[in-house]
């Protein structure tokens, strides 16, 4: 009973930052987060969260997104270039907090984007933390704590 009690809660929440995030992702480009998710986690993955890798205050190269699919009950993080051009280092990752069951991760040399990387909704007391950069800037968040 608990535990559906708790799955209920986790996607109530998910839900409603589901569609903060869809709001703000498919508004038009801004200094704040000019790169428009690419739909890289598959079908049912709404965005709940947008973190802009900043290289200056005013430009950002990439954005992370972590979106959520309510009916598999997983999370997704991917790194996405805001101009898509020559090969650069970038990379994408999502794991829990505080303690893990293993980070999922993707790095290497690519022109638009880094991931996908999958993880399960975060258990009871946990958050999910994710990371992304480009060439040689980087920006974390955490968040959507359960």
């Amino acid at each position: 009973m608990k535990s559906n009690r708790r799955k209920a809660a986790i996607a109530a929440t998910l839900t409603v930052l589901a569609l903060g995030g869809t709001l703000a992702a498919g508004s038009p480009a801004s200094a704040a987060t000019p790169t428009r998710y690419n739909g890289a986690c598959g079908s049912g993955y709404d965005v709940i969260r947008a973190t802009p890798i900043h290289s200056s205050q005013s430009a950002i190269p990439a954005t992370t997104f972590v979106t959520y699919n309510s009916s598999a009950g997983k999370v997704c993080a991917v790194t996405v270039r805001t101009n898509p051009g020559p090969r650069v280092f970038m990379e994408v990752t999502l794991d829990t907090w505080p303690y893990s069951s293993g980070q999922a991760k993707d790095s290497g040399s690519y022109s638009s984007y880094a991931g996908p990387v999958y993880k399960d909704v975060p258990d009871d007391g946990q958050c999910l933390t994710w990371s992304g950069s480009i060439d040689l800037y980087f920006n974390s968040d955490n968040g959507n704590c359960t």
